[in-house]
C-alpha cells in the first residue's frame, strides 16, 4: 500500500502569480523545459532538474485527455500528488515518490518549482490537441488517412527492426451506397459512425483504426500474426452483423467485408496495403459479410 505524505494539491497559474516574486533563476528549469513539446520528455526533464533539491525515487504523470500514463523509477511508500492546470485547462496530475516523507519545506519549494512546468505543459497540450484534430476524422472520431500514412510507415519500420509481426485489416461496409440512396446521407453518416464505434469495441488497446475513405476503414495491428489478425477480423465482422441501426421507423441490418494481410520481408507500403485491399474485394465479390486472407 502506498501512503500519501501529502493530499492532492492544485498548481495553477494563480499559484504562479502568487509565487513569481520568488527567485527562480537559481534553477535551470524553465529554459530546459522549453526544448520539447512531448509530455514524457517534459516530466523527465523536470524530475532530473529538481532531483538535487527535492530527492525522489520515482514519478508518475497521468493525463486523461491524451490517455497518458508516464512513469519512471522505483515506486516506494510515500508520495505527494499535484493536479496541474492553467486558465481552467487541466494539464494532468503529477506524483513524486520516495521511501520517506517529504518535509513541509520541500513541498513548499516543489510547489514553487512546479510553476515552471505548467506553461510548458500548456504548450504541449495545445500542440497535441492540434495534432489530434489534424489526424482525426470528425464524423467517426477515428484516425484519418493522413494519420494512416504516417502510422503505417512507422509501424513497418518498427516491425522490421524488431523482427515483430504486423498485420492490417481492410474493412468495407456492404451495400453502403444502397443505404445512402434509400435512407439519405444522414442515415449514411449514422451508419459510418456506428460501424466505427463497433470496430473500436472489438479492438485491443494497441490496435488503431483509421477511416481510409468513404465507407472503408483500416485497422493496423502491431505484433499480430496472420492467425491473430484473422481472429480479430472475424470478431469485428460478427460484431457488425449482430447490431441493428434504428433510423426513424426503419431498422437497418449492416454487414461488412474484410481483407487481412500480414507483413512480409520484401513488402513495401504499397504491396502490404494492396494485398489487404485485394483480399477485401475478393470478400465483397464472393458474397460479402466475410473475412478473406490475402494470398
Amino acid at each position: 500500500m502506498v501512503e500519501k505524505s501529502a493530499n492532492l494539491a492544485i498548481i495553477s497559474n494563480n499559484t504562479f502569480e502568487a509565487t513569481k516574486a520568488v527567485n527562480l533563476h537559481n534553477y535551470d528549469i524553465s529554459s530546459a523545459l522549453q526544448t520539447t513539446l512531448e509530455f514524457n520528455e517534459l516530466i523527465s526533464i523536470f524530475s532530473s532538474k529538481i532531483a538535487e533539491k527535492i530527492p525522489h525515487s520515482a514519478y508518475v504523470y497521468i493525463n486523461t485527455e491524451f490517455g497518458l500514463e508516464v512513469k519512471s523509477g522505483v515506486f516506494t511508500r510515500h508520495s505527494c500528488n499535484y493536479a496541474l492546470k492553467v486558465e481552467q485547462q487541466q494539464l494532468g496530475e503529477l506524483k513524486l515518490m520516495r521511501n520517506h516523507k517529504f518535509s513541509d519545506a520541500e513541498l513548499q519549494l516543489l510547489e514553487t518549482l512546479l510553476c515552471c512546468l505548467i506553461y510548458p505543459l500548456k504548450n504541449a497540450t495545445l500542440f497535441h490537441q492540434a495534432l489530434k484534430m489534424a489526424y482525426t476524422d470528425p464524423l467517426t472520431q477515428t484516425h484519418n488517412r493522413a494519420s494512416f500514412n504516417d502510422s503505417i510507415a512507422r509501424e513497418m519500420s518498427l516491425a522490421t527492426r524488431n523482427a515483430k509481426h504486423l498485420s492490417v485489416i481492410f474493412f468495407d461496409i456492404d451495400h453502403f451506397k444502397t443505404i445512402n440512396d434509400t435512407y439519405g446521407h444522414d442515415c449514411g453518416d449514422i451508419t459510418l459512425a456506428s460501424n466505427a464505434k463497433w470496430i473500436k469495441e472489438s479492438l485491443r488497446d494497441s490496435d488503431i483504426v483509421f477511416r481510409y475513405g468513404g465507407e472503408e476503414f483500416v485497422i493496423l495491428l502491431s505484433d499480430t500474426d496472420t492467425t491473430g489478425a484473422e481472429l480479430l477480423a472475424e470478431r469485428i465482422r460478427a460484431s457488425i452483423e449482430s447490431h441493428t441501426i434504428a433510423y426513424g421507423i426503419s431498422t437497418i441490418k449492416v454487414t461488412a467485408s474484410l481483407g487481412v494481410s500480414t507483413l512480409r520481408n520484401d513488402d513495401t507500403i504499397e504491396s502490404f496495403i494492396k494485398r489487404a485491399d485485394g483480399a477485401m474485394y475478393i470478400a465483397k465479390n464472393s458474397g460479402r459479410n466475410q473475412v478473406v486472407l490475402a494470398k
